[in-house]
């Protein structure tokens, strides 16, 4: 069998196919591109979920449907393998007993962008590129600029100046070059854009290179593996920004369904967005291919502020294909959330993750998510990175005190 069964790079808007043994960025028509595999030739060889089941755990677990041509070119920091916690009082809480959440905030750099740095960059490097820039609402820049390190490549971030604090000390102590822009994360995006027409850099933004879905993707499959012979999740709540994670998580569905994998319902998919900045959910409401830009996007949940994502398109596509939804949430219930998801499982989410179990409550008050569905929230990063957004002020007490 091959190590990778990575076959070409297709867009998905004018169906045009492009090389994937070269260095690609958009397609000509302004689309992102996706990776394709070639899923016949998989069976052929023998290839069956089995595969899967004696190795370690961890994204590259699933090597054959990844980009990287051989084992010489993978990149890891021990991203991936993120455990599935039942979470039965949270969901005694919010009305859905069968609650589960993918606990994301334990990769590398503490959030599921590791997974999509640590593709992007391995491909990258097999590629030849040795210098990669991104903007960034922080997370993304911190988790490239670790694996940059690791790999030997160099990284520029740019982000709002507001971006929180930690994500600036992260990216720098990690040997990134980092710039802010008083603005938001488009803005972030013309400087790096200018950069990599100026001056050498190679863009890897969201969705601006192909390969970051592809470590995203891997949460799909790992849903696929956690839940292999029994029921899988009916739904899947996902805090949506640029949405990658999302359009990977149903990339995968649809690829293990090609290869006749996945036999039950596919689940169906949910955005969670703030009613600050909630371009996805108003084009969902609308019933729009695409999104608009959101004006005045504001937000705390620092990853979801993004007024108009690039694959805004892709996210939608997944969201009707899957007879899914999206919904938004306000920032006071996401503040009481990452409290209420601690304290009662031991959960401290990122504000991201937070509101997607707040689009939980919220889809099951109205009565689209039924009772005793498995409901399966993505938890995409470690909360301890955000600890400001949670109130703590305990009394002194005098000597001989007691609580």
């Amino acid at each position: 069998m091959r190590y990778s069964y990575l076959s070409h790079l297709e867009c998905p808007k004018c169906g045009e196919r492009h090389a994937a043994d070269r260095i690609q960025g958009l397609c000509g028509c302004g689309s992102p591109l996706l990776a394709r595999y070639d899923l016949q030739a998989l069976k052929q060889d023998g290839g069956s979920p089995t595969m899967w089941s004696g190795r370690p755990k961890g994204l590259w677990r699933y090597h054959e449907l990844l980009p990287a041509s051989s084992a010489d070119h993978v990149l890891t920091l021990g991203e991936g393998g993120a455990p599935f916690l039942p979470t039965a009082r949270l969901g005694q809480a919010l009305g859905t007993p069968d609650l589960w959440i993918e606990e994301e905030g334990l990769n590398p750099t503490g959030t599921f962008k590791a997974r999509g740095a640590a593709v992007g960059v391995a491909r990258a490097r097999e590629l030849g590129i040795k210098r990669v820039a991104l903007p960034t609402a922080g997370n993304a820049g911190g988790a490239w600029a670790a694996y940059g390190a690791a790999a030997g490549i160099e990284v520029g971030v740019a982000m709002p100046a507001d971006a929180p604090d930690l994500t600036k000390r992260e990216c720098t102590a990690y040997g990134a070059k980092v710039v802010l822009v008083n603005g938001l994360i488009g803005d972030a995006g013309k400087i790096v854009a200018r950069s990599a027409k100026e001056d050498g850099w190679f863009d890897a933004a969201t969705l601006k290179e192909p390969y970051r879905i592809e470590g995203k993707k891997t949460m799909g499959l790992e849903i696929f593996d956690a839940f292999a012979g029994d029921k899988a999740p009916d739904v899947v709540v996902y805090p949506c920004g640029g949405g990658v994670g999302l359009i990977g998580i149903w990339k995968a569905v649809q690829e293990l369904q090609a290869l006749g994998w996945w036999k039950g319902p596919a689940p169906r998919m949910v955005a969670v967005q703030s009613a600050t900045c909630a371009p996805i959910v108003k084009a969902y409401e609308e019933r729009a291919k695409e999104s608009q830009v959101w004006q005045g996007a504001d937000t705390i949940a620092a990853g979801i502020r993004i007024p108009k994502a690039l694959g805004d398109f892709l996210v939608l596509r997944a969201i009707y294909e899957s007879e899914g939804c999206a919904v938004a949430v306000p920032d006071s219930e996401i503040r009481g959330m990452m409290r209420q998801m601690a304290s009662l499982e031991g959960v401290f989410a990122c504000p991201e993750g937070a509101a997607a179990a707040c689009g939980v409550q919220r889809l099951r008050a109205q009565g689209w998510i039924k009772p005793g569905e498995r409901v399966l929230i993505v938890n995409t990063g470690n909360g301890l990175k955000y600890a400001d957004l949670v109130d703590a002020n305990p009394p002194l007490v005098p000597e001989g005190g007691k609580l």
